[in-house]
């Protein structure tokens, strides 16, 4: 049985151990050193304080987690998220992506989001660090790229691009009231 659920501080153990796995292994998160469980509790503890965090439990283990963030920060921007996926390397492929991100997505609409980014790791050709399967996966949901920058990750001896998607998921229209004032 899968439940998807909000995140909990308590959950940081298993959620660092999927992040972890990408840190050593894959060029997907540009971070080099995987951080400490306190750093890492924090991170999602801030998240949790304006956005959602849901993990996706299998079973009742936790095999992926999606959360939203700030986009970029000044109030203009508050009806804009960034999203981001990690799915246990081992559940990849599973449903379980789709599931987290309709999820994250219901709840981002509620909250009055317009316009959703993702930003992606892209490898001028695929290697063993980097696929374009992320890139993928968010076509999939309904993402279109948005832009590229070349070469401006380097991570195991070379250099990665990096891509903006972008998904439209509200109605745009000219009197939105909330932003910097919501909350979840």
């Amino acid at each position: 049985m899968t439940e998807i659920r909000y995140a909990k501080p308590s959950d940081a153990n298993r959620l660092l151990e999927i992040y972890d796995y990408y840190v050593r292994n894959t060029a997907i998160t540009f971070e080099y050193e995987t951080p400490s469980l306190e750093e890492f509790t924090a991170r999602i503890e801030h998240t949790m304080k304006r956005y959602p965090y849901l993990v996706a439990a299998v079973d009742g283990r936790i095999e992926g987690y999606a959360y939203a963030g700030v986009f970029k920060d000044r109030a203009a921007y508050d009806w804009s998220a960034e999203t981001t996926i990690y799915i246990a390397h081992d559940s990849r492929k599973s449903g379980l992506g789709r599931m987290l991100y309709e999820a994250l997505e219901e709840k981002l609409k509620a909250m009055g989001i317009q316009n959703l980014y993702a930003c992606i790791a892209y490898p001028d050709g695929e290697d063993e660090y980097l696929t374009k399967n992320s890139a993928e996966f968010h076509e999939h949901m309904g993402y279109s790229k948005a832009g590229i920058f070349h070469k401006c990750g380097y991570k195991f001896g070379r250099w990665y691009d990096m891509i903006w998607m972008e998904k439209l998921i509200g109605e745009h229209c000219d009197h939105l009231t909330g932003g910097a004032d919501r909350v979840l």
